[in-house]
């Protein structure tokens, strides 16, 4: 009989990766000087609340941490991605794994969850989530954002890669960070949040996202690959006033085995004449040149030059992710 209990235990798997979630400052007051990374994912556990934890332990679910990185999400690499990637392949195939929530800084978290949501086909909920002050402060936000992203990862429906923050449910591939300080730092642009979590209920709003996972070889090559694995440099670029293009031209004499460019065209993906020539020059050097929109909403739309640059219809950060992984799937 015990035996059979103990199997009916579902789990929701938490993996640490550092950031301001997981951040400490000298004082309570001090939501800004703080070093991030410093509480360990199981230690998180504490600022849950003994009631929360306590339901989750009569109705059969088990928290379980790993910690999978602990650092300043400024400071997100390709090894770490590979590893977080490792791990949530082993964990989205275990049956008694419920979903899987990771703590994650905000700096570079939507670059993060689009690069999941890329790459895992997700067989259950998948749910990133952080906090824009630290631990230590007097009223962390972290907490209740832990508390509501394990909600959503045991909404057995949502099988997506998603984002939880200060109440709202944003898919990966439209999650941006829109603001420094406030709790409230993102948003999902031009198509609103997937659901609200009021009260430890969802209201869900628009239909969760399907798997856009199809970069098979992609994820095969970062799975299978050790800690040496070569990743395409793809460096971002921007048009702006006076753009010369000095600055595409040193990348090409840098010899640095560029394989791609971003760039985020002002309004409607247009470029300088001077910098157009430049990214022509990278094409005919077999460089790769993805075409964007600086601007924080909508996409370019009907551009001219469609031939000779691959417009990507996401913002521009994204853009990039999306640039690297179609040159490993290649």
């Amino acid at each position: 009989m015990q035996e059979k209990n103990q199997k009916s235990i579902k789990k929701v798997v938490i993996l640490g990766m550092g950031g301001t979630i997981a951040g400490l400052a000298e004082n309570t007051t001090d939501n800004v000087n703080y070093q991030a990374g410093q509480v360990s994912v199981a230690d998180l556990l504490a600022g849950l609340g003994a009631g929360f934890v306590e339901s989750l332990q009569n109705n059969k679910i088990e928290l379980v941490t790993e910690q999978v990185a602990q650092l300043d999400s400024k400071d997100m690499s390709f090894v770490v991605w590979q590893q977080l990637l490792q791990r949530l392949d082993f964990y989205n195939t275990q049956p008694d794994v419920m979903g899987i929530v990771i703590t994650h800084g905000t700096d570079t978290l939507e670059e993060t969850a689009y690069f999941l949501h890329r790459t895992i086909s997700a067989n259950k909920p998948i749910v990133l989530t952080c906090a824009m002050r630290p631990a230590s402060a007097m009223n962390p936000d972290g907490p209740q954002n832990m508390r509501d992203a394990i909600l959503m990862a045991r909404h057995s429906s949502a099988n997506c890669v998603m984002v939880v923050c200060d109440g709202a449910v944003h898919s990966a591939q439209d999650v941006q960070k829109d603001h420094p300080y406030r709790t409230n730092a993102f948003s999902s642009r031009d198509n609103g949040v997937l659901a609200w979590i009021e009260e430890g209920h969802i209201r869900q709003l628009r239909a969760w996202p399907a798997s856009q996972a199809i970069l098979y070889r992609a994820t095969q090559k970062i799975l299978d690959a050790n800690s040496h694995m070569h990743w395409p440099r793809v460096e971002m670029v921007m048009n702006y006033a006076a753009c010369d293009g000095a600055v595409v031209q040193a990348l090409l004499a840098q010899k640095m085995d560029l394989a791609g460019l971003i760039v985020a065209g002002t309004g409607n993906g247009t470029l300088s004449n001077d910098l157009a020539l430049q990214l022509d020059l990278a094409i005919t050097q077999g460089i790769r040149v993805g075409l964007c929109s600086r601007c924080a909403l909508g996409q370019v739309v009907g551009h001219q030059k469609q031939a000779e640059y691959e417009v990507i219809e996401l913002s521009f950060t994204k853009a990039r992710v999306e640039l690297i992984l179609q040159i490993l799937n290649a």
